[in-house]
């Protein structure tokens, strides 16, 4: 398998992909380079075996196919590909959001109560946050934050999964510029 690694004066972007999946037919597909003010490789191919999303999480759970029955009927997600029957499994969130569950092994581990805080939150837009706060803790969710609406226009929850991922469902109320809560717009 072929790998290359894309730099950009101090950056760097990694990507692996077997030469195969580079077809001719694309431009540029003698050559992956970032343009010049671009940190990141322009085309991206599309593979039935993989989200089609940009950024997917991959978060670990003790059980997955405990987590993938939960996270179906607690937050509404659906299962697009099962890897074995307890090794992985791509979920669809809403139109075009993805996440990976995955098995607990060697030193992937799911979120430990006793260590303290979050390493990470999993954001996800949805159409009624109430309605999914509600869904969510008639499955057992753990409320870490019941929705609240916050100036920037957002309404949000917290919920903890079965495994204890953190998971903030956001619902846009109102449109808002970050200037009139305080926020910077740094790309305008």
């Amino acid at each position: 398998m072929a790998s290359r690694l894309l730099t950009r004066g101090a950056d760097s972007v990694g990507v692996s992909a077997p030469r195969a999946h580079l077809h001719s037919s694309l431009p540029g597909h003698d050559r992956l380079a970032a343009a010049p003010g671009r940190s990141y490789v322009g085309a991206v191919l599309s593979n039935r075996s993989i989200p089609g999303s940009t950024v997917i999480p991959v978060l670990v759970y003790p059980d997955v196919r405990a987590a993938v029955a939960w996270l179906t009927a607690a937050f509404g997600f659906s299962e697009r590909v099962r890897i074995g029957e307890d090794h992985r499994s791509q979920m669809r969130i809403g139109t075009d959001g993805a996440v990976i569950v995955a098995d607990a092994h060697g030193e992937r581990r799911p979120p430990s109560p006793s260590s303290g805080g979050h390493t990470h939150v999993i954001k996800v837009r949805v159409e009624d946050v109430d309605a999914r706060f509600e869904q969510a803790r008639a499955h057992g969710a753990r409320v870490v934050e019941e929705p609240t609406e916050y100036p920037y226009g957002e309404r949000q929850c917290t919920l903890e999964d079965l495994a204890g991922h953190p998971w903030e469902f956001t619902q846009t109320v109102r449109d808002v510029a970050p200037s009139e809560w305080g926020g910077v717009a740094v790309d305008e």
